[in-house]
């Protein structure tokens, strides 16, 4: 006989925090269980940080609460945290050569340490106003550029702050191989992510993935949400939603000698390297073989 399939059910936080919170927010207290017992009649369900399972956890006693069940201590108990997988040798091994991404860059109108980037998608919880205002007082404005790099639904949100300023430049088309050149030439890259109502990070992949890349310049970002499991302590930080703070941020990799800058960056590419895909892979499958064996 072959042996009967196992699920799988991975949550990242808002795709099941949200519709819980709306569910119950309506009334529909009856949708809201459902979605928490999809969840737990898989095999092994997983989150994607610690502060996501907390969020499940979390959302699993508001339903207990409205119907008196017992979902979150069902969560409690097997929900088990599995990483978002990258693809590091994308990043740690890379197939463009200096010059291939000179020509990258160029056809972009930059050149390799000459701009400071942000990549991700384009919504008011990760910081992009914050970043646009705080660039603007920091020291790098006026000697290089500002580079926006993603698509979302606050993007013309974005172009209107930014006002038409030449210094900022805005790019909703970047590829795969784009993104690396992008990521790995930059000063400095900027995800100054922050909580809102409707979406906080559970654990920023971007910055994973800046943070592998290397290059020449560090990361600036905020410990919200799942962000600290995803960094370390290898990044520049300030606090959430605090202007002046990034602007510190920014100040400070202006004044740094490259050789520190350098050095920022590569050590913070050894921390994400257990995000590696074969290693999630099979860490979550060992979780799963435990949890059938039981």
């Amino acid at each position: 006989f072959s042996a009967a399939p196992v699920t799988i059910g991975e949550a990242v936080g808002s795709d099941i925090t949200n519709v819980v919170s709306n569910a119950l927010a309506t009334g529909q207290s009856g949708a809201a269980a459902l979605v928490m017992q999809n969840y737990l009649d898989h095999d092994q369900p997983v989150a994607v940080s610690e502060f996501t399972r907390e969020l499940i956890v979390a959302s699993g006693a508001k339903v207990d609460e409205a119907l008196g069940t017992s979902f979150a201590q069902q969560l409690s108990e097997r929900v088990r945290i599995s990483y978002p997988a990258i693809d590091t040798s994308a990043y740690l091994s890379p197939t463009i050569s200096e010059a291939e991404q000179a020509a990258i860059l160029s056809k972009r109108g930059l050149v390799r340490d000459g701009y400071v980037l942000f990549l991700s998608r384009l919504t008011k919880a990760k910081g992009v106003e914050d970043l646009i205002h705080a660039y603007r007082a920091s020291d790098l404005y006026h000697r290089m550029p500002l580079v926006v790099c993603g698509s979302g639904p606050d993007e013309e949100f974005f172009h209107k702050v930014a006002n038409g300023d030449t210094s900022i430049r805005f790019f909703n088309d970047i590829g795969d191989l784009e993104k690396f050149a992008l990521m790995s030439g930059s000063h400095a890259y900027c995800l100054p992510s922050k909580p809102r109502v409707e979406f906080t990070e559970t654990f920023g992949i971007a910055i994973a993935e800046a943070m592998l890349s290397g290059g020449i310049g560090p990361v600036i970002t905020t410990r919200t949400g799942g962000i600290p499991e995803a960094t370390g302590d290898h990044c520049l930080y300030h606090k959430a939603g605090d202007v002046a703070g990034l602007v510190a941020c920014l100040n400070r990799v202006a004044r740094m000698p490259d050789h520190s800058r350098a050095y920022l960056s590569q050590q913070a590419r050894d921390p994400p390297r257990r995000f590696d895909r074969e290693n999630i892979l099979k860490n979550l499958l060992a979780k799963t073989a435990m949890k059938t064996a039981a």
